[in-house]
């Protein structure tokens, strides 16, 4: 799995967000604390406030929040906000590429990872990030030795 930068800069700043609670924290704030360039992510703010995931706020106390409370944002919701479809295949969705004889059966593969990819994504929310109380199904999942490898 590859993630963009776009998509990491997203995650990163939701999670600040969902830190900071009910304040409002700038970009500046936000690029500062994650060390990340600030005009880049006022791009992908821009995105996430389309999106409906955060809300700005103007004025001398402006800022970013969180549109809605952290526990109802998924990483699935800011990864398609940022990036679109979790997985896809040369920019097309899985189900909608087809192949040929001994590669047929790739398409089931594709699914399968993106199934398993929702799985994880959606269940995982910017709360579970922010406090560190990840799911027993990822905490599991990432104390296999083997997955570091």
């Amino acid at each position: 799995m590859r993630l963009s930068a776009r998509v990491d800069y997203a995650l990163r700043a939701a999670a600040e967000l969902a830190a900071a609670g009910a304040g409002p924290t700038t970009v500046g704030e936000l690029a500062k604390e994650q060390d990340m360039p600030p005009k880049y992510l006022e791009n992908i703010l821009l995105q996430m406030r389309r999106a409906g995931l955060v809300r700005g706020q103007r004025g001398p106390e402006g800022g970013y929040v969180l549109a809605r409370p952290a526990a109802e944002i998924s990483l699935a919701d800011v990864i398609r906000a940022v990036d679109g479809p979790l997985a896809n295949v040369r920019g097309e969705r899985p189900e909608h590429v087809g192949y040929r004889g001994p590669a047929e059966s790739l398409q089931q593969v594709w699914i399968a990872l993106r199934a398993t990819e929702r799985a994880i994504l959606e269940e995982v929310t910017l709360d579970h990030v922010a406090t560190g109380a990840l799911p027993e199904s990822v905490r599991s999942l990432a104390a296999d030795p083997a997955a570091w490898d």
